[in-house]
Formats: C-alpha cells, structure tokens, sequence
C-alpha cells in the first residue's frame, strides 16, 4: 500500500519564495523521474537546476548530494544544531553522514519531502524512513505534518493491521539495528505476528485446523525476530507440539541436513561439503562446513526454544539438531541438553540417527580425517543418551516391557554397524553391550550378530579378548538358526562354540518334547501342557522297556534251543527240539499276537476261512 504527499516548497530566509521550476542535484546511483521531478542527473551526482545555487553537499555513503540549507534546515533539527564547517575548495563535501538509516535511497526520499515532492509511503521504505526522520530529528516541533508523524502514522494504521505487511516490514528491518530495536519497531511487529497467529487460527476452528498456515512466512524471519515470535506464543498458551513444528520447519528452511555427511562418514570418505546457507541479509551464501557465529548462534537459539514437554518434537530432529551442535562447536551446555531431551524419547530414534560422526576437538567442526587413529562415529555421546534413557526408565517406575525390548533391538543393530569400524576399541564396544541390563533383550541373535562383524573386522584380536567378548552373549537366548551358524563359526571362541552346542542340543530336546512354549502363553496352560508331555514320554518310555525284556526272552530261548540242538542225536533233533521251542513260542507274547492278528484276519475274510484253517491245519501237523 502505497501512500503520496506533497508538500509546497518554503520560503527561504530572504524572503525568496522558492520557484516551481528549482531542481535539485542528487547522486547518479538513481534513476530521475521525468522533469516534473525536480532533478536531474550529471554524471555521477544530481544537479539542482535553479536560479539559486546550491549551498551545502553531503555525502551518503559513496554519494554526494548538492542541497540548500534552508529546505533541510526548516524540516531537520539535525541541520540546524550542527556546525556546518567552510567550504574548502580541496573538500569533497560539506557534511558527511556515516550510518545513515537506509543509506542514499532513502536520503535521496528524505530530499524530496524537504523540497516538498511528492513521495510514496509503502511496506518497503516506511521502517527506513521511520529512522532516517528519527535521524535527522524531523519533529511537528519544526512543522506540522513532518515525515516522524507521517511514517509513524502510516506504520500503526497500515503495517500492523496487516499479516503480510508486518512481515514484510519486519524483514526490512534486518539492515536497519539498531534503530528498529530503539523505536520499538521490531517489537510491534512480532507482538501483532503473534497476536494475528493466535487470533486468526481460533476463528477458523483452533489451532489444531489451522497451525500451518503461518509456517512459511514465520519461518523466512531473521533468528531473534523468530525467536520473539515464539516467545509470544508461548506466552499465550499455543500448544508445544505446534511450536515443536514451527521449530522444525525453521531448521529446515536454514540448516542444511547432516545426511550427506554421515553417508561419508560411513564410507570412510571424509571430504568437505559446501552448504548453502541464509543469513542475517536474507540472502543465501555458499558457506564452508565450518562454523561461523551466524551459524552457531541458530543451533543455540533453536534448542532454546524447544518446549520442556517431552512429545514437543521427535527424537530424529532432536539427534539431528545434536549433530549440527556437534558440526558449528555449540556450547556443552547446548549438546547436554539435546543429550538428555533425545535420552527421554529414544524409542522413536533408528540407526542411522545413532551414526554421529567423529569431529576432532578444537577442530571447528571439521570431520576427522580418516588417517588419523579416531573412530568413525562418536560412541560416547550414544552412551550418555543411553544412560539418560536408562535413568529416566527408573524414575518412571513402570513396567513398560515395549521400551526396554524395542532399546535392546536398536542397540544391537547400532553395535552392529559400529562394529565395522577398524578402529573401534573392543572396550568401547563392550560398554555399550553392557549397557542394557539382563533382562532387556528377550533374544541375543543381534548381539550375536554384532559381535559376529566385529570379530571378522578385527581378524587380530587376541584370543583374551575375543572370550572376553563373547562372554556378553548368553547363549541360552541364541534361537536355532543362530545356534546353527555359530556352531560352525570357526571366529568364536572354543568354550563358546561348546556353550552354543550344548544350548541347541537343550534347544533340540525340548522341541522334541514339545516343551517349548511361547512367550504369551499363561502360566496354568504351560504347566498343563508339560505335565501331559511328561505322561506321554513317561508311557512310551514303558512300551519301549516291555519291548526291551520280550526281545531278550526272545534271545534267550533262541540260544537255549541251538545248544539243545547240537546236544541231541540227528535223528532226534527235529522232533525233539522244536517240540520244546514250540511251546516256548506259543507261550510268548508274540505268538499270541499273531494268533490273535490271524483271528482278526478271519473274522474279516470269512468266504476264505475253510481254505485257510485247512492250510493252518496241515502246517501244524507238519510242525508238530
């Protein structure tokens, strides 16, 4: 929105009334607006054309500006109170402004209302020309109308009555500290942002409908207007979860993602990479990965305007946010602080927000060279959120077997990639194992596996430490695929390779005994379902032991019958011996079981039994 005013030009001290065709000179960085507008350019300055000469030059920054006294001095109180030094013929200029709010376009503006021009009043200049008037002192005390009233009325009725205004205001602020922070210019504007945050987003159904539709303008704002904004909104009671989205969407419109870096870091590929980066101007710059103060001051700001609620924001943005204060050399007092906040919900975190990389100290931020004797991801941080997690758990004093279980699988699977790291120090990678107490993992085959990489990495480890390592493993909890492979896996330890069979053969007899339940399965059926097995194993057990004793009676008749056989005469032989080996048979168990399969046989075939009982009948008389 736009708004022009004129002003009729003033007498000068004489008594000379001023013509309408007075131009005035000023510099050549600006472009003139037609005849009508009194300037003209020469050059490199604009030149007054008027019967009067000029009498006064400034200079604004690279710009010098030939003016009347008398123009200036009438709406400026600055021009009146200074002493104004004699022209020298060696001098460049009479006056040179240092600092100038907006600097020569906005002198150039300031020109035009004292020669009394038209000029426009609009989102882009009036927090400029609020500064420059304050500036210059160009007060109703001089004349009534003066640009302080005009700016400051155009300011409060027009700018904060609109959303897109104020943030367009605001952003031209950037380049005008710290006069907007004097004249409270700043502040107004985030105050109304805040207001219009608060009060727009309740009409339209609450905050829950609507939270998103000012993210984008909020989140292009320099660093401590953002920071005042949030502020107010936490002030008026607006949701963490919505602030913690804000947050989050800011860090992604200013700071690059860590990702790139922690794919080369897990290639062992530490090269440097550029960043594109949004500063105080507004405007995006190649920047190097190492920190700058900008860069730093960001990282703190943010995390000290997360909410103390723990489901503000996601543990992912908070390891992240924990990278880049690791990156830019953040304070210890900012990193501890994202330690603990991501220890409280580590449950939500994967593997690859685990994997922070190594930065050497005192280094700016660089990543650490892969030559040097340093570990590719720094562990020690891992095991600080760890603990913290560990120590908030017992707090709780609860039994949330879901956050323990799923800890247990994220940690094995981080000990799995760390693992493959050269040079990881087994004592690193025990005290991270160690961690978790006994009865947080349900089954050891991620364990086995990490520690699996580590020994095919470290091919060298001494046979101490290699036991020393697998004592961590219980092998009790190896499922049987696991115990398979380590079975044969000539890597582990010979004790440990012998507790692993002993654990599949466990393994092995109680699936054969069918006493392996599930984990869910309630106590009272479990005790049923092993005394039930117990019965059937005690039954066969008996079956077997009765087969046992018929098959040595069995033997026994057998040699009885072949040494009464070599004993008798040859013609005695057949009919003796196999009278007695005949009722020897008829009374054993077998016999009768034949007889009595012959007699189910005939009782099922009857039209066949005449043939058959001839057939039997005429084999015992052989017999006998």
């Amino acid at each position: 929105m736009e708004i022009s005013t004129e002003q009729t030009l003033a007498s000068n001290s004489d008594g000379i009334t001023s013509e309408e065709d007075r131009r005035v000179i000023v510099p050549s960085k600006f472009i003139a607006e037609g005849a009508d507008s009194g300037f003209e350019k020469k050059e490199h300055s604009w030149l007054a054309m008027s019967q009067i000469p000029t009498d006064l030059s400034i200079q604004v920054q690279e710009i010098t500006f030939y003016v009347h006294k008398y123009p200036l001095i009438s709406k400026c109180g600055y021009f009146s109170r200074i002493e104004l030094r004699p022209q020298i013929s060696d001098a460049c200029c009479d006056l040179k402004l240092d600092n100038f709010p907006g600097g020569a376009e906005t002198f150039e503006i300031i020109l035009k209302f004292c020669y009394g021009l038209p000029i426009s009043l609009n989102v882009s200049n009036v927090a400029a020309l609020r500064c420059a008037s304050e500036f210059l002192e160009m007060t109703e005390a001089l004349e009534d109308g003066n640009l302080i009233s005009k700016t400051e009325a155009f300011f409060t009725f027009v700018v904060l009555s609109s959303w897109g205004d104020s943030i367009a205001v605001l952003k031209s602020c950037e380049t005008l500290s710290p006069w907007t922070e004097n004249l409270q210019i700043v502040r107004r504007c985030c105050d109304t942002i805040a207001w219009k945050i608060t009060g727009e987003t309740s009409t339209i159904g609450g905050l829950a409908n609507g939270e998103k539709w000012w993210f984008n303008d909020v989140s292009t704002l320099r660093i401590d207007y953002f920071t005042r904004i949030i502020t107010g909104l936490k002030a008026k009671g607006v949701k963490p979860e919505i602030i913690g989205s804000c947050i989050i969407q800011y860090k992604e419109y200013w700071l690059p993602s860590t990702e790139p870096e922690r794919e080369a870091a897990g290639s062992t590929n530490y090269g440097r990479r550029e960043m594109q980066w949004k500063i105080i101007s507004g405007r995006k710059q190649e920047e190097d990965i190492g920190p700058t103060k900008e860069q730093r001051l960001m990282v703190e700001s943010l995390v000290s305007l997360l909410p103390p609620e723990k489901e503000a924001v996601p543990c992912k943005f908070l390891l992240k946010m924990l990278k880049m204060a690791l990156l830019y050399s953040a304070s210890p007092a900012i990193v501890s602080e994202l330690e603990k906040r991501a220890g409280l919900v580590l449950e939500g975190a994967d593997v690859n927000d685990l994997l922070i990389p190594s930065y050497a100290a005192g280094d700016q931020g660089k990543l650490v060279d892969s030559t040097e004797e340093k570990t590719m991801h720094n562990t020690e941080i891992v095991q600080r959120i760890l603990e913290y997690f560990l120590m908030y758990e017992q707090q709780q004093l609860q039994q949330q077997h879901s956050g323990p279980l799923a800890i247990s699988k994220l940690l094995d699977s981080y000990l799995a990639e760390i693992a493959r790291d050269p040079k990881l120090p087994v004592t690193k990678f025990l005290f991270l194992a160690q961690s978790l107490p006994e009865n947080a993992r349900t089954s050891d085959d991620g364990l086995y596996r990490a520690i699996d990489t580590y020994l095919k990495t470290h091919p060298s480890l001494p046979d101490h430490e290699r036991r020393r390592l697998c004592k961590v493993m219980n092998c009790g909890k190896l499922s049987l695929d696991a115990c398979a492979h380590a079975a044969q896996n000539d890597r582990l330890p010979l004790r440990t390779m012998i507790e692993v069979l002993f654990a599949e053969q466990m393994k092995i007899r109680a699936a054969i005994q069918g006493s392996g339940q599930t984990e869910t399965a309630d106590k009272s059926d479990l005790e049923s379902n092993a005394s039930a097995t117990n019965k059937e194993v005690n039954t066969l057990k008996i079956e077997l032991e009765k087969v046992k004793l018929q098959m040595s009676e069995l033997q026994s008749d057998r040699s009885e019958l072949q040494q009464q056989y070599k004993k008798q005469k040859p013609k005695q032989r057949n009919s003796s011996a196999w009278k007695v080996g005949w009722r020897k048979i008829r009374k054993s168990a077998l016999f009768s079981l034949k007889a009595d399969e012959e007699e189910t046989d005939e009782s099922r075939n009857r039209p066949k039994q005449t043939r058959r009982s001839g057939l039997l009948r005429r084999r015992r008389q052989s017999v006998s």
